[in-house]
């Protein structure tokens, strides 16, 4: 059985990433590991000689009492969606938020990561500094990453976007394991600027050797990489978006205010990144 690592801080945005968590973990036949974690406040002992120890633990008390407060809520919700039979585990760390999911990561041997961001007007800050951009860049395990405003629905259609680079296919192969499972499509996506150099040999070797599976290949012409993408959004109906992140910086003007406005202002759909060495 896989697992998927959930860091929360139990806000709305957490909460509703946590239900794109259940639903992933019943496609893919997962375990939740879920993680809360903080930071205590630095204090100068030599003012505090006394207490500081007394101010330590009821700070941390405070935090395990939240943390015991709020997991029942979250099983709640499982059992709403009948999903209560999907196996959870908690885990309350005290530290760096980054430092602490990947230290999960070695010791849990953890498949994928699902996180939540604060939606599709954000996207720009969001992966831009960051817990989850942070986490994007830092972190080598596929993560799910869930704006506010994508509320769960059948995934039908999975858009991948690709440059056909030889180490796209481990990544495009996971993709369509995930297809399979809930009966989905996948549309792949190459965006052929002036500079590209991907043959049209290449694009059909790729498509007769993924002839029996359940993919689509698009080749859009264009130089506004970042537009195509996001047009491709729209008109495929795409449900959830798979980006290889073999190009860091890539992010940073994806999402911004500048692009597409319709699209981006009704940006309201799951990013599965996977890292790509």
């Amino acid at each position: 059985m896989k697992k998927i690592l959930f860091p929360t801080d139990f806000s709305k945005v957490a909460t509703n990433a946590f239900v794109h968590a259940l639903e992933f973990a019943k496609i893919v036949n997962a375990e939740l590991v879920l993680l809360h974690t903080f930071q205590l406040p630095i204090y100068d002992n030599q003012f505090f000689p006394e207490n500081y120890a007394v101010i330590f633990n009821s700070l941390e008390l405070s935090q395990f009492d939240m943390f015991k407060d709020e997991i029942p809520k979250l099983r709640a919700i499982a059992e709403e969606r009948h999903l209560s039979n999907i196996k959870m585990t908690h885990r309350l760390m005290d530290g760096d938020l980054i430092f602490n999911i990947k230290k999960v990561i070695n010791e849990d041997n953890i498949d994928f990561v699902v996180m939540g961001t604060s939606g599709a007007t954000g996207w720009d800050t969001f992966f831009m500094g960051t817990n989850t951009e942070s986490a994007i860049s830092r972190i080598d395990v596929p993560m799910l990453c869930i704006p506010i405003e994508a509320k769960f629905k059948k995934i039908e259609i999975i858009g991948f976007t690709t440059r056909f680079r030889p180490k796209d296919k481990k990544a495009l192969k996971m993709v369509l394991e995930i297809a399979k499972k809930t009966n989905a499509k996948v549309k792949c996506l190459y965006v052929k600027t002036n500079e590209s150099d991907v043959s049209k040999d290449t694009v059909a070797k790729w498509e007769q050797e993924f002839i029996q599976e359940p993919i689509e290949f698009f080749v859009v012409h264009s130089d506004e990489v970042k537009e195509t993408i996001l047009d491709f959004i729209m008109y495929k109906e795409v449900d959830v978006l798979t980006m290889l992140t073999y190009k860091r910086g890539f992010f940073e003007g994806l999402f911004k205010p500048s692009l597409t406005k319709k699209v981006v202002t009704n940006f309201d759909i799951p990013i599965l990144a996977i890292h790509i060495e």
